[in-house]
């Protein structure tokens, strides 16, 4: 089984040779492997490239997606580059699912995936799909609460493209980049970007400076297609992660809790794909992926435990290798879609801690292993009634080699899925779906939090989970409308979680954040995703939700952290032949900070324009004012010896010119 995508690829490879036919382009399918379409009965929203291209500033990714239903973000640092983090429905993203082409970007440890590291990424993005709730099956860690896909350029392109592009804005926060495409000729084609950042950031010593590359080259051909995607990202942060007292706030809003500690990551991921059709109706993709990970951060144990600093200084260093590769078979027919596919990779990561002074403290690796397999069949049973059944088999182990011996960890998940749709007429889908999805807990929450794993006072491992899972049943019920002028998304959840780990508010030794298991929770609320095409010149849409989240502990129910009721966002955009105004508004209500609910985050309004402005199709020129009635807040925090908050951006601007050509 593990040789099988390699044989798919040598095989195509003959068939090339075979025959080469330069004159035939293959044209653009889609497949039924891990995106949503249409008619999918599962809870999805898609970010088109024009979508990304008028918003992304080079921001991180996190701010993009909190326009849209149920997601909030935050920084470390408070302006836009540099860390930052989101939620989805309440929950924190190392239970979200990421990949590229498929490729997963979570690392399997921790489960996390940091933009820090892949700078400018949105740059080089073709289309996000947005995936809440179970959704369909995907290569990686767990969809939890769901999953972020995301696609590199499309290299059918017939023309050649070249960008140029500058920003400059607060904080002395810049960005410049160079990208071009090829034109598609003898049914090749390439893409390279470089970008250069940086940001002082809004807090006192916040700094980001970064630079990235991300190249693809592809191969068309009359029956398989050859593309290699690769990025770099190379990082350097002044940190900021602890949150600052509303006293401190009270004196200088631009304070930093953290001292002066720095970290640097260099992360690198290459891929190789191959798209195999093996007829009209069947499909065969698959892609061997490598992603490489060195780094480390510095962490003043001194200042966290609220002493005063001295020369003392520890650092956390890193080095992770994650190989692996996947395959999946498509096969269509007029009422049937029908795709499995496998899916196998090995990580491992070298942990070092050590301090200044004293050098090298310990020393430890862990090896983490998956495999699995899924099938899914969507059928059409009648003209307007169709089906989905999607059923995952995955197994995951974690070797741990350190001072304190620990036996092989392992998990295998059966997560299943099903659903259906009606389509009512040409415009209306109304879908409802229900899937089951497990997950393992990470090395940080087996370890408490702790980078190495200790032992009490008889020698024995200190674990706080062991071979525990999170379990979650998810249920939507979704309509979808949509005309050349009207769209209109809305949809009801039940996320029904058992022994959920969630957040507590609380920081580990190590500056990690800490996590507790509750026995029983749900989630459920209301999402709204809507567009209206007023008039030629005038679109207006709306992403809003709901949440109504409980947790039910030793006979205690009180909701979850960070997790606000409502949620809006506006977007009124004008367009007048070469010049666009937009009008951005943000409403996030109340959050607590911790499980007792004392203690929380106030609602807040966010207003920001954006005013665009093309000359002869090449120059394009954008200009953004964030937070324009200069509000003060934050919208993130958590509580130790008393509340800590992670405040934001006041009035902020940020000026782009772009060259195409």
């Amino acid at each position: 089984m593990k040789f099988k995508p390699l044989i798919f690829l040598f095989i195509c490879f003959k068939s090339i040779m075979a025959q080469v036919d330069t004159s035939t382009v293959l044209d653009s399918i889609v497949l039924f492997d891990y995106k949503a379409t249409a008619h999918t009965p599962v809870t999805y929203l898609d970010l088109s490239a024009s979508y990304l291209l008028q918003r992304n500033v080079g921001q991180e990714p996190s701010f993009i997606l909190s326009q849209t239903p149920s997601v909030t973000a935050y920084s470390d640092a408070g302006s836009y580059q540099g860390y930052a983090y989101f939620r989805l429905r309440g929950i924190d993203q190392t239970r979200i699912n990421m990949t590229l082409d498929g490729v997963p970007l979570n690392e399997p440890e921790d489960q996390g995936a940091y933009f820090s590291n892949y700078p400018d990424f949105l740059n080089s993005i073709s289309k996000i799909q947005i995936q809440r709730g179970g959704g369909t099956t995907q290569n990686g860690v767990a969809s939890y609460v769901g999953s972020i896909q995301f696609s590199s350029p499309d290299l059918r392109d017939t023309t050649a493209r070249m960008r140029i592009g500058s920003n400059y804005g607060s904080y002395r926060s810049y960005r410049m980049f160079g990208e071009y495409i090829t034109a598609l000729k003898k049914n090749k084609a390439f893409y390279v970007r470089v970008s250069n950042l940086h940001s002082d950031g809004y807090k006192y010593h916040s700094g980001n400076s970064s630079q990235s590359a991300f190249m693809s080259g592809a191969w068309y051909m009359k029956k398989c297609m050859w593309k290699v995607v690769g990025f770099a990202g190379l990082q350097r942060n002044e940190l900021a992660w602890l949150g600052v007292s509303a006293d401190s706030i009270a004196i200088d809003r631009r304070i930093n809790a953290n001292t002066q500690e720095k970290d640097r990551f260099l992360q690198n991921m290459i891929q190789l794909q191959n798209h195999w059709f093996v007829s009209s109706r069947a499909t065969i993709k698959s892609t061997i992926y490598y992603n490489y990970l060195n780094g480390n951060y510095d962490f003043d144990l001194n200042n966290f435990l609220g002493l005063a600093s001295d020369s003392t200084m520890y650092n956390y260093a890193f080095q992770s290798h994650f190989l692996g590769l996947f395959s999946t078979y498509n096969y269509e027919t007029r009422n049937l879609n029908f795709s499995t596919g496998i899916h196998v990779n090995t990580y491992n990561r070298a942990h070092v801690g050590s301090e200044k002074t004293l050098g090298e403290l310990y020393h430890n690796k862990g090896i983490k292993t998956e495999q699995s397999m899924f099938a899914k069949a969507q059928y059409k049973i009648l003209p307007r009634l169709s089906t989905l059944v999607d059923v995952q088999l995955r197994h995951s182990s974690f070797a741990y080699m350190g001072s304190v011996p620990l036996p092989v960890q392992t998990w295998t998940f059966v997560n299943p899925k099903a659903g259906i749709n009606y389509t009512w007429n040409k415009y209306v889908d109304i879908y409802y779906s229900i899937g089951a999805t497990q997950r393992e807990p990470t090395r940080t929450d087996m370890f408490g939090g702790n980078d190495d794993l200790l032992a009490d006072s008889t020698g024995t491992k200190v674990l706080t989970y062991i071979n525990a899972a999170e379990q979650v049943l998810d249920q939507e019920l979704g309509l979808r409308y949509a005309t050349s002028k009207w769209h209109l998304n809305a949809n009801l959840y039940y996320m029904d979680f058992k022994n959920e780990i969630v957040l507590n508010g609380k920081f580990g030794s190590n500056g990690l954040a800490l996590n507790s298991d509750v026995s029983k929770s749900y989630r459920t609320g209301l999402e709204l995703d809507l567009g209206m095409q007023i008039n030629k010149r005038l679109l207006y849409q709306v992403a809003a939700s709901y949440n109504q989240s409980v947790i039910a502990d030793q006979g205690l129910s009180f909701k979850p952290i960070l997790t606000p009721r409502w949620i809006m966002n506006q977007d009124l955009l004008l367009t007048l032949k070469n010049v666009f105004v937009g009008l951005e508004l943000r409403y996030q209500s109340a959050s607590y900070l911790d499980f007792a609910n004392e203690h929380s985050i106030g609602e807040y309004l966010l207003a920001n324009v954006r005013l665009g402005y093309t000359y002869k199709k090449a120059w394009a020129f954008t200009f953004r004012l964030n937070n324009v009635f200069d509000t003060k807040y934050y919208n993130s925090g958590y509580v130790d010896t008393a509340p800590k908050y992670f405040v934001q951006a006041p009035i902020n601007y940020s000026l782009a010119l772009v060259f195409t050509h």
